[in-house]
């Protein structure tokens, strides 16, 4: 019985490392990056001065000193007003990409159903936001 032999030609065996350079460059770019972070945090360790305060060691939120109970009563409208942004940002981030798919040819009547049915989901919306008297402005 002949044995099966593996002919590899030079050709091959240079693709193959072609291949693998490439993720050798990007392995050791994360390498490089995360050595950079490392020395980075360690030297930030070293350098920066530790002297623990009264004032340092106090809670802190957004520059006011804490006073009173830990709840706080929010307006809901603000979360109406990022509702109302998604929408409109949803909206038009979808508009951009329909425009240049439907201007291809052997598109226009499947994606004119679906636009319109993504514009009827953002009427709902809409319309729910002026039921709630969101959009006048008092």
């Amino acid at each position: 019985m002949p044995e099966a032999t593996v002919r590899t030609s030079g050709a091959d065996v240079q693709l193959a490392a072609d291949y693998f350079h490439g993720y050798a460059v990007v392995g050791l770019l994360a390498v490089v990056g995360v050595v950079f972070v490392g020395v980075a945090f360690t030297a930030g360790r070293l350098l920066r001065p530790v002297v623990p305060t009264p004032e340092k060691l106090l809670t802190y939120e957004c520059g006011v000193d804490p006073v009173g109970e830990g709840w706080a009563h929010t307006q809901v409208r603000y979360y109406v007003y990022a509702f109302l942004y998604v929408i409109f940002a949803v909206d038009s981030v979808f508009l951009f990409p329909w425009a240049t798919v439907f201007a291809a040819p052997g598109f226009g009547g499947t994606t004119l159903v679906e636009m319109f049915v993504f514009l009827g989901f953002l009427a709902v919306g809409l319309l729910y936001a002026w039921k709630k008297g969101v959009l006048e402005w008092t």
